[in-house]
């Protein structure tokens, strides 16, 4: 959690807090772009990209949205850009990829299926679709920060949630069936 004091300070042009703020921020900040755009040099672009945006433009940060879904509006926005360039693939660690046991679906996920055919299905997802299951279960966001982060209603993002996670569902069925895999 980045100190409201920093962000202040380099709002009013104190380029040491401003470095600092983008050095702290600098990490999630990359791993947003690569679970989103799916390889390193990638996420590494869109990185500096949106590092070089919040330079750019931190004195129009308003405190009344939270610095983090501010921070993730552009983040994404920079890779739903460079998603219309190329259709990217996601990449997903064994061991960070954490489904929440709150749905049955995710149960049967964690229980079930190798991390292997949960990344292929995530790739198999529509862009949108892809965007929230990465920032609800990887990035841990609410629905209400990934409705502020994307602009999206919260019904929006509760459908694409529910949506995506019955593509999942019917994806990893046909995995553990020996059916086609991407």
């Amino acid at each position: 959690m980045v100190a409201p004091e920093l962000i202040k300070a380099a709002q009013t042009g104190d380029r040491d807090a401003l470095i600092t703020l983008l050095r702290e921020i600098e990490s999630h900040v990359y791993r947003t772009a690569y679970y989103l755009l799916g390889n390193q040099e990638d996420a590494m672009d869109a990185s500096q990209e949106a590092l070089i945006r919040i330079y750019t433009r931190i004195e129009t940060y308003e405190e009344k949205a939270m610095f983090k879904t501010w921070v993730q509006r552009i983040v994404t926005n920079i890779c739903i850009d460079k998603f219309r360039k190329t259709k990217p693939s996601v990449s997903i660690e064994e061991h960070e990829l954490v489904f929440h046991a709150s749905d049955n679906v995710e149960q049967s996920v964690l229980s079930s299926y190798l991390a292997t055919d949960i990344r292929r299905a995530i790739e198999q997802l529509p862009d949108h679709h892809r965007t929230v299951v990465v920032l609800r279960y990887l990035q841990q966001f609410s629905y209400h920060e990934i409705a502020e982060s994307l602009n999206l209603p919260l019904n929006t993002v509760k459908s694409y949630l529910f949506r995506a996670r019955k593509q999942l569902q019917t994806l990893l069925q046909d995995y553990q069936k020996g059916g086609v895999r991407g």
